[in-house]
């Protein structure tokens, strides 16, 4: 799944938030995920910044499940581009995501930092750290309790539970790696490092860390063209781990010009459709989750919009390799 929160499993949003603040004052939260993990390049790991040079704009949106009642919307930008004087990548990277018809209410600014070593002529090492501020919303008014329902009329009463929630900020550390040659790439994240409290009651509540390790090739076929290579394939892995919860990710990109057609198969949950159309400096990027898990696609399954520009550099003398990545 996409939005790893423990109440996406649940339709009923506010339900849903209820369980998760009231059930234990142990609770821990996962991480929303993009479907499109290469057009979000500092989410899926901070080692990333700077590895295409020039400067780089990304903007991400995501809608998981829009046919259930209260739709769970997720939303990034991302900056980043490699600096010469400090022989690594600098980028900024805001995100907001909004569960239960905004009950819950999330968001971050980081400042990420890559360094990048060429260990020799085919091959490259980024290390990367994040630093993170993160803000919490929780809105109590939109809350139903047991106490407030009369069997014949409904929800008519107040509830006697003490109002709390409000907003709540922390510190939040991740750090992360990445090797590439012309061909192939790998990396490895973690996030979260610190695990900090995100708890807007009483009690303690970690965000666990989340572990991502990522592969992939870029294997050409054919003749050049204006846009590269005529035709390419590159098979990808992801895996993640977060409290738990192990997620399997296996796709293929293929890239035709200035077109790229891709497909993810996520283990238990969801299968991917994607296509990307790359032109000059800018792409654009479309996919949609099919569900197969026992929600089936009756969620309406899951959308995400891919925006990215990259600008030319002014520097053309910089000895370094970019990444041969996919673009979405």
């Amino acid at each position: 799944m996409n939005n790893q929160n423990a109440f996406h499993h649940i339709k009923s949003p506010l339900l849903a938030v209820v369980i998760i603040l009231m059930c234990s004052f142990e609770s821990q939260g996962q991480d929303p995920v993009f479907t499109q993990f290469y057009a979000n390049p500092l989410y899926l790991n901070p080692a990333m910044a700077g590895s295409n040079l020039c400067p780089r704009f990304a903007l991400n949106y995501r809608n998981q499940w829009p046919s259930l009642s209260g739709s769970f919307i997720t939303q990034s930008f991302s900056y980043d581009q490699k600096f010469r004087a400090i022989n690594g990548g600098i980028g900024i990277i805001a995100m907001h995501d909004q569960a239960g018809q905004n009950t819950i209410q999330t968001s971050s600014l980081g400042l990420v930092y890559s360094y990048h070593l060429k260990v020799n002529r085919n091959f490259t090492l980024m290390f990367g750290g994040q630093a993170n501020f993160v803000m919490k919303f929780l809105d109590w008014n939109k809350l139903t309790f047991g106490d407030m329902i009369d069997p014949r009329r409904g929800f008519i009463y107040q509830t006697g539970d003490v109002p709390r929630g409000g907003r709540k900020g922390f510190l939040d550390i991740s750090a992360g790696m990445v090797g590439f040659t012309k061909n192939f790439y790998f990396g490895f994240a973690a996030h979260h490092l610190n695990t900090p409290n995100e708890s807007m009651i009483i009690g303690n509540s970690p965000l666990p860390m989340r572990f991502t390790a990522h592969a992939g090739a870029d294997i050409p076929l054919g003749k050049k063209s204006v846009y590269g290579n005529k035709v390419s394939i590159s098979p990808n892995i992801l895996f993640r781990y977060q409290q738990g919860f192990m997620e399997m990710n296996l796709g293929t990109y293929i890239k035709y010009d200035m077109f790229t057609f891709g497909s993810w198969f996520r283990n238990r949950d969801a299968f991917i459709l994607l296509f990307g159309l790359q032109f000059n400096q800018f792409k654009l990027g479309y996919s949609y989750d099919v569900t197969v898990s026992r929600l089936t696609n009756q969620s309406g399954g899951s959308h995400e919009i891919s925006l990215g520009m990259t600008l030319k550099c002014k520097d053309k003398k910089i000895n370094f390799r970019t990444i041969s990545c996919p673009s979405f």
